[in-house]
């Protein structure tokens, strides 16, 4: 059984905003770091991502010239943590946009990973 500890909570703000962050910059080496080999995401068009296509699309071309995330709950429910947030974005092309995600981290000895992505756009 693994302790969830009040640092838990604050690493976890943490990793939140550094998803992000390599959302915003498309910083694939940020991302290799805090996704857990096993990591898939459901993306906005109804793909499901493994962690190398992720990184791929992460990599490419940037879209966004701002990102935020407003309403952030965080649930620890032992070894596991689920994040729900509402986004704000703008695209480089000026357009603004909302929507929501859900990441499910894993704390897998002493780090939290993120295991699974679901982002909606509204």
């Amino acid at each position: 059984m693994t302790t969830v500890t009040t640092p838990d909570l604050d690493v976890l703000r943490t990793l939140n905003q550094a998803y992000l962050d390599n959302v915003l910059h498309g910083d694939v080496d940020g991302f290799r770091r805090i996704l857990a080999d096993d990591f898939l995401a459901s993306m906005p068009d109804g793909a499901l991502l493994t962690k190398d296509v992720f990184l791929a699309r992460t990599g490419g071309p940037r879209t966004l010239s701002r990102l935020t995330a407003d309403d952030v709950r965080i649930r620890i429910l032992g070894p596991v943590a689920i994040i729900h947030a509402e986004t704000r974005f703008t695209t480089l092309g000026g357009q603004e946009g909302r929507g929501r995600y859900t990441d499910i981290w894993e704390k897998r000895g002493a780090n939290w990973l993120a295991v699974a992505a679901h982002v909606t756009r509204l």
